[in-house]
């Protein structure tokens, strides 16, 4: 796996809807270049970012949604 954090610099990220509202679940997301999506824990902003292609970030979506 590449650490693609540096990367990710000036990104505009935004707390998922699925993210708890206590602030033990948080969890954000971003769109980013060539149709990708970061996933990162915003309680620990420091450690890298989950980056995947639009097919996985459907199928987790999908799942989310099934349950």
């Amino acid at each position: 796996m590449v650490d693609v954090t540096h990367q990710l610099a000036g990104t505009q990220w935004r707390k998922s809807s699925f993210s708890g509202g206590d602030g033990s679940n948080c969890v954000e997301v971003a769109h980013l270049p060539g149709s990708r999506y970061g996933v990162r824990d915003s309680k620990d902003r420091s450690r890298p970012a989950l980056v995947v292609d639009r097919a996985e970030w459907s199928a987790f979506l999908n799942h989310m949604r099934a349950d």
